[in-house]
């Protein structure tokens, strides 16, 4: 397959363009301290240093960090990432000590990966509000019943929940960037900084079409995004994409202050995740198919 199929279709999911505009967004930074592939010549540090750097280059407020704790016993280079991230002014939030779904394990066990990561979020984020939980591959389970005691174990906790109403994918790009690394394929690795732009602006224009449907007006977004070789490559061309258009950096707490995350802030066992797509289905309105397809990066530098 040629690196240019990559290359993303233009099309219009929902009704909003993506432009000059007064448009909020918090990004919020899933799995550190080490995700997905490492490049050759690369470690994690310096992938952490370069997404660091582009953040506080485009004036960025506090951006949380989730933490699998698990990978500072996998990869314990990587354990430095963590007092880099506090260093540079960003908070942490719980994400599970070993990233598992919740549809695949017992509220035992999520239990147990919730407490086994507070050790370390309590010496590295004291002083600090750590208590913030994002729920990994963002599942709640797989029953109404399992949701229920998980909020309620969240809440009697202290967690607020970490939503999440936008995101392109971007882990999607990180292994077959450092597959395209090791081969030397500047002509694939050009293609992969062209989708992935192309993606997030599409992902962009996507939420926000959902939220003009259901409100007539943006709501302030969560973004997801992962602590990625690639993403730290793109971090600075990201952020200079979403300041062209008309994007303003807010804190987590901030976005979510709005009333549409009321439930997830207070770790409410509502009928299903606080997302927009959700909202959509809730009020019996079709959901567009996101326009970005990630599908064609896993055959890339193979």
């Amino acid at each position: 397959m040629k690196a240019c199929a990559l290359l993303l279709a233009v099309s219009l999911a929902a009704p909003i363009a993506a432009q000059a505009s007064d448009i909020r967004m918090a990004i919020t930074v899933d799995d550190l301290p080490a995700h997905s592939a490492l490049p050759v010549g690369s470690t994690r540090v310096e992938i952490a240093a370069d997404f660091l750097a582009a953040l506080k280059a485009a004036k960025a407020p506090p951006v949380y960090g989730f933490i699998n704790g698990v990978q500072t016993e996998r990869e314990p280079a990587s354990t430095d990432v963590l007092p880099l991230w506090r260093a540079a002014g960003n908070p942490l939030g719980n994400h599970g000590w070993s990233h598992l779904n919740l549809a695949q394990i017992d509220v035992a066990t999520f239990e147990a990966e919730l407490k086994r990561n507070e050790p370390l979020l309590e010496d590295l984020a004291a002083g600090s509000d750590w208590r913030w939980f994002r729920f990994p591959f963002l599942s709640e389970g797989e029953t109404p019943a399992k949701r229920t005691a998980v909020r309620a174990l969240l809440k009697a906790r202290g967690y607020h929940t970490a939503s999440v109403t936008m995101s392109f994918g971007d882990y999607a790009w990180n292994e077959p960037y450092a597959r395209c690394v090791e081969k030397g394929d500047q002509t694939a690795i050009a293609d992969l900084e062209a989708s992935y732009l192309k993606a997030a602006e599409q992902s962009l224009t996507y939420s926000r079409g959902l939220s003009a449907t259901l409100y007539g007006k943006d709501i302030p977004y969560v973004l997801l995004m992962h602590l990625g070789a690639f993403d730290a490559r793109m971090a600075p061309r990201l952020l200079a994409l979403y300041q062209s258009l008309g994007v303003t950096l807010v804190t987590l707490h901030e976005a979510e202050k709005d009333p549409f995350y009321a439930a997830d802030v207070n770790a409410t066992a509502s009928p299903a995740p606080v997302t927009l797509e959700n909202a959509m289905t809730a009020r019996g309105l079709a959901v567009p198919k996101p326009t970005w397809d990630l599908a064609p990066l896993d055959a890339l530098c193979r």
